[in-house]
């Protein structure tokens, strides 16, 4: 295959081939989203995650080419994680809950083998450069979605189809050639309507406005992001949830009509890969964190921070069975663990 003749059609079969669900395919331009962005980090909202506002980030988001000089095509794919387990476990306040996303294995290793795969196939096939990123460049992942026609954006920020809902990863092959033919953007900008249900679900109001997200009151960032200590004033708040969170997903009424994925890699091997027991959590070491979680998302924020989040789920929990566990942490926790520790205590007792 000659570097004019890379066809559209060819590219899909090659992405659906190796188990991806969707593909847009679009012209490389700046997201026609980038002024949003650029207001949302000059307001700060983006708490601790200062990668975001770094000027070499910013400058990559405004030109692609910065990112991959000569850079004329972008391949977007989508990968359903959806799955499901009984609501009355998901929500025991003895367990802690982790997101949908993180039941499973790493999808950063699972899509990026597949990504990187197929750029290679392309590249060998025609001649091209290519590169592959999955929630691992400065790429506004969602807004190219968007422009490939994946989805439109909703109040929550996510990126949501209306057959698939918003539970699916993305993925992008970056290329320096031309393609045929280009997918036009998703028919609607938004199909949110006057449903604010998201917005009213989230307890810690981290949806200042429709289509913007305040990190600085999010779950899922103080639970896997953020290092330190959790807001004392937000602690109450979060339920059992110890990493990330589902609800601005869950309430979505675009949600019941999202696939389960067909992945076995992102599914739980058990129940308690998605909502352990607290107590299971509370009593973990470095070596039994390792066990438990390696080659998942949750390897990557380490077993003190998750212990961390534990305390805070205990001592909304009302169990206090879980008091000797944190009787102990409060004494012989790290200087992290101790005062959420000493938190959920005050809770209990």
């Amino acid at each position: 295959m000659m570097m004019s003749d890379l066809k559209a059609n060819h590219i899909r079969e090659l992405a659906l081939s190796h188990g991806f669900n969707r593909i847009g395919i679009i012209r490389a331009e700046p997201s026609p989203t980038l002024e949003a962005y650029e207001r949302w980090v000059a307001a700060g909202m983006f708490a601790g995650m200062g990668y975001m506002a770094r000027p070499d980030r910013l400058a990559r988001r405004r030109d692609l080419n910065v990112v991959m000089p000569g850079i004329r095509s972008m391949i977007v794919v989508a990968v359903d994680y959806r799955s499901l387990l009984p609501e009355a476990i998901l929500n025991d306040p003895a367990r802690g809950r982790i997101a949908t996303y993180a039941w499973g294995k790493d999808y950063h290793e699972i899509i990026g083998d597949r990504l990187k795969i197929l750029a290679e196939q392309i590249a060998a096939e025609t001649g091209s450069a290519a590169r592959w990123y999955t929630d691992t460049g400065a790429i506004l992942e969602r807004s190219h979605a968007q422009a490939a026609g994946l989805g439109f954006a909703g109040k929550n920020t996510m990126l949501i189809h209306p057959r698939y809902g918003s539970m699916f990863f993305l993925g992008e092959v970056l290329l320096n050639q031309e393609i045929d033919t280009y997918d036009p953007p998703f028919h609607s900008q938004n199909m949110c309507g006057t449903c604010t249900r998201c917005m009213r679900a989230c307890p810690t109001n981290a949806f200042p406005k429709p289509f913007v997200l305040d990190a600085r009151l999010c779950i899922s960032y103080w639970t896997i992001e953020h290092k330190g200590e959790i807001a004392p004033e937000l602690r109450g708040k979060f339920g059992n949830w110890i990493f990330g969170c589902d609800i601005c997903n869950d309430v979505c009424p675009f949600q019941r009509f999202a696939p389960i994925t067909h992945e076995s890699a992102f599914m739980p091997v058990d129940v308690d890969r998605a909502a352990p027991p607290l107590a299971s959590v509370l009593a973990l070491d470095d070596e039994g964190f390792k066990r438990r979680y390696a080659n998942s998302p949750l390897e990557r924020t380490g077993v003190e921070r998750l212990v961390r989040n534990a305390c805070v789920a205990a001592g909304n929990s009302g169990d206090k069975l879980l008091i000797p566990l944190l009787e102990k942490l409060r004494t012989r926790g790290s200087a992290l663990i101790q005062p959420h520790a000493e938190w959920a205590l005050g809770r209990l007792t």
